[in-house]
């Protein structure tokens, strides 16, 4: 099993960064986590939720919306994945998510493990 823990959410002005975390807990992920696709997700109230960027041996993929403000990274001795949000904007705010798969790498939410999700808050 596969236990994912989003934090760092929190509230910003638009303009602003926040740096959100995703730690990976689990025997079957410390053991593949390297080999794992992971991704940042977000859903807006009353919305879908949307994929952001995904990250697998190196390879990155971003939504338009999110290209060239915002950066996914992985630590695989911490078994960490990031999301550095910069230049924020009142249309990011949603609660954010992780998730893990071994097999599918992209940003639809086809992926087997989820987070409880951290809220972003971003005011004009």
């Amino acid at each position: 099993q596969v236990q994912l823990v989003e934090s760092g959410g929190g509230s910003v002005q638009a303009g602003g960064s926040l740096r959100l975390s995703c730690a990976a807990f689990g025997a079957a992920y410390s053991t593949y986590y390297s080999t794992y696709c992971m991704g940042w997700f977000r859903q807006a109230p009353g919305k879908e939720r949307e994929g952001v960027a995904a990250i697998s041996d190196g390879s990155t993929t971003y939504a338009d919306s999110v290209k060239g403000r915002f950066t996914i990274s992985k630590d695989n001795a911490k078994d960490t994945l990031y999301l550095q949000m910069n230049s924020l904007k009142p249309e990011d705010t949603a609660m954010y998510y992780c998730a893990a798969d071994p097999l599918y790498c992209g940003l639809s939410t086809r992926y087997n493990y989820w987070g409880q999700g951290t809220q972003v808050t971003v005011s004009s």
